[in-house]
């Protein structure tokens, strides 16, 4: 398994919607073979500029390892995900 990190923004929610936001995704990593080492929550943050109509959004940086099924499962859903404003993901080199 290979190490990565996911940098997403959640919309702005009520803090209950975005923890089932962040559970989401965790599960989906821990589901498809993946084995979440860390989640940092920046909390709410101003955007550079307006993306689909927000201004703010919640920043969270995971941690993961992870095999590339997961990666591209993991990318296919945060695509459609109505929450998730923007997000990268990127192999950590060791």
């Amino acid at each position: 398994m290979r190490k990565y990190e996911i940098m997403f923004i959640v919309k702005p929610l009520d803090e209950e919607a975005t923890n089932t936001v962040i559970t989401k995704f965790e599960n989906l990593i821990n589901n498809n073979g993946g084995q979440v080492d860390k989640i940092d929550r920046w909390g709410k943050k101003r955007l550079a500029y307006i993306v689909k109509d927000f201004a703010e959004g919640f920043y969270y940086l995971v941690n993961f390892s992870a095999v590339p099924a997961t990666i591209l499962e993991l990318d296919r859903i945060m695509k459609i995900s109505e929450d998730i404003l923007k997000f990268m993901i990127v192999r950590i080199d060791e």
